[in-house]
């Protein structure tokens, strides 16, 4: 069941917005977002936070600076997804500008697993660093940093995660979520980490005199980078988040990106010239994960750092055959899944625990989003790992934090997690494939104690109907341009609408010609195959569709029910 919950905005709040020349319809959708006054739009560089208020931003500055006055050799070592990848672009990219002598190591997430484990650091002392910079994790390093350590290795660690009980012995640690760190934004990406701390070195550098025109790099030519990372690795777009994005889009619409970037807007068939946050999560950010989930990252990475504009291209036709794999994939897994949870009934359990011996440990991330979305529980799915153990992947729905319901299972029952890590919304776990069932159960009833009882019913908060003269094309492209995302959600209105017609598209999505207050509009409900009544309730985004040239207003539909 889904209760559709209108947002409710503050009017004196709208009013005030509007007054200062926002459009009536986006001083409503901001004030329902917790947007007081127009100075918390103001999307210039002028309003970042400074990285003088970042922990451990100084002290990396002169640890890398020091480096590269010696002629120290660098090593990033990066994580297997899209923040992962472009917070190793922007570090290489960034180091290099500066005078680095710098190179990388993603390590395959089937062989290595997740972080800078002391086999990894075996494996870059292979390549002879002086120093090992890690981007979008290590936070949770505790081994691997003091391996590090024993082989006269230096240690950067740049992440965002959730820091453990104990912090590692890291020369430097930067993560605005460490202890002590009063950095206002706590949801910085691995990727806006990274950048963060180039935007510290530069500053060094420039005190030490080290740039012949006394001001150095560019390092806004790393917003297209960082804009990607940040939304496709869905941290919540807090002003200083919106910034970062808002400043990366518009580089992206101006032509100003990477080559790599380029060439995956390319293989996404999408338009960069109209680049949106929705590009970056369902166009771009996708092809690269799928390198992390299939292959090999560097391979993702490798686009993201060459200029050579014809084998990014090559690379990013090779990460959108990778994608078409993965959906095939994901496609036969999340019918397993089905298949097994025919019957299942969500009122018995407040969580779904699945494990299938044939699942590929690369996508039961999204089979665990895509059973979330469906049951709206928190959802973790297994795969077979090394030596008789599994290997999970969670989403969860509001109300519960993932990682600390793993923790609580771990601390009622301590030998059952091996290790675990991971966010609010998402987390990576492993077990003995014999304790699967024991934990399936201890982790049902962890879910019970924590969460609100309300929240295992689905609520999709809308911002209420939007007047008919405003369900234009012009509103369509304000509400495209704009910034949405995790925490800053995109805005979804709903309405009554007698259905004129419906029709089948593919014999998966449901095609209808609506009509409201003497207007009609052409809408969309992406995989869902039943028909609808004469009149029916729908929750709907205001897109703009693009075919043979022409653009029209098309409603994509997110829920339907009768009116």
């Amino acid at each position: 069941m889904t209760r559709i919950v209108p947002r409710q905005a503050n009017q004196a709040t709208v009013r005030r917005l509007a007054e200062a020349g926002l459009h009536p319809t986006l001083a409503r959708l901001y004030a329902a977002r917790g947007i007081a006054s127009t100075r918390e739009l103001d999307d210039s560089l002028a309003t970042l936070l400074p990285p003088t208020q970042l922990q451990g931003a100084a002290e990396a500055a002169i640890l890398l600076a020091d480096a590269i006055e010696a002629g120290a050799r660098m090593l990033v070592v990066a994580d297997y997804d899209c923040d992962g990848a472009t917070a190793c672009a922007v570090a290489v990219r960034g180091l290099r500008a500066m005078g680095a002598e710098v190179a990388y190591l993603v390590p395959n997430r089937f062989e290595y697993g997740y972080g800078l484990t002391p086999a990894i650091v075996q494996l870059a002392a292979q390549s002879e660093p002086d120093l090992l910079i890690t981007v979008d994790n290590g936070i949770a390093s505790v081994d691997g940093v003091e391996e590090a350590r024993s082989l006269g290795i230096a240690t950067l660690i740049t992440d965002h995660h959730l820091p453990g009980d104990t912090l590692p012995a890291a020369d430097v640690i930067v993560n605005p979520n460490q202890p002590g760190c009063a950095f206002p934004s706590k949801a910085l990406a691995g990727v806006g980490v990274m950048f963060y701390t180039l935007l510290a070195l530069r500053a060094e550098l420039r005190q030490r005199g080290a740039f012949a025109d006394g001001k150095g790099p560019n390092l806004a030519t790393l917003l297209d980078l960082v804009a990607l990372g940040t939304v496709a690795d869905v941290v919540p777009l807090d002003h200083n988040n919106r910034v970062l994005v808002s400043q990366g889009l518009a580089r992206m619409r101006a032509g100003q990106m990477c080559a790599g970037v380029r060439a995956l807007f390319s293989a996404a068939g999408r338009d960069a010239n109209r680049a949106s946050t929705f590009d970056m999560g369902f166009g771009l950010g996708p092809r690269l994960n799928a390198a992390g989930r299939l292959a090999d990252m560097s391979l993702g990475i490798e686009c993201l750092i060459t200029d050579d504009m014809a084998r990014a291209m090559n690379i990013a036709q090779d990460l959108d055959r990778l994608n078409r794999e993965r959906r095939s994939i994901e496609a036969d897994m999340q019918s397993d899944a089905l298949q097994a949870l025919d019957g299942f009934d969500p009122g018995e359990r407040a969580s779904i625990a699945l494990f299938e011996p044939a699942w590929h440990q690369g996508v039961i991330g999204i089979v665990a989003g895509r059973i979330k979305e469906k049951f709206h529980r928190p959802v973790i799915a297994f795969a077979p790992g090394d030596e008789g153990q599994i290997k999970g992947s969670g989403r969860s729905i509001a109300g519960l934090h993932l990682r600390d319901a793993l923790d609580l299972v771990s601390k009622q029952m301590p030998d059952l997690i091996l290790k675990f890590g991971g966010h609010a919304m998402a987390a990576g776990l492993t077990l003995r494939a014999e304790d699967f069932e024991r934990f399936a159960a201890t982790f049902d009833a962890v879910v019970k104690a924590l969460i609100d009882p309300a929240d295992l019913t689905r609520r999709l908060e809308t911002d209420g109907p939007l007047e008919t003269g405003y369900m234009t094309l012009d509103m369509a492209r304000r509400l495209e341009h704009a910034i949405w995302g995790q925490g800053f959600p995109a805005p979804v209105f709903d309405d009554v609408f007698e259905v004129e017609r419906q029709r089948l598209l593919k014999d998966r999505h449901l095609k209808l010609s609506l009509r409201k207050s003497g207007s009609r509009f052409e809408a969309i409900f992406f995989n869902h195959a039943e028909p609808v009544p004469a009149e029916i309730r729908a929750a709907y985004r205001l897109a703009v569709n693009e075919y043979n040239g022409v653009s029209s207003v098309q409603l994509m539909l997110e829920h339907i029910e009768p009116a």
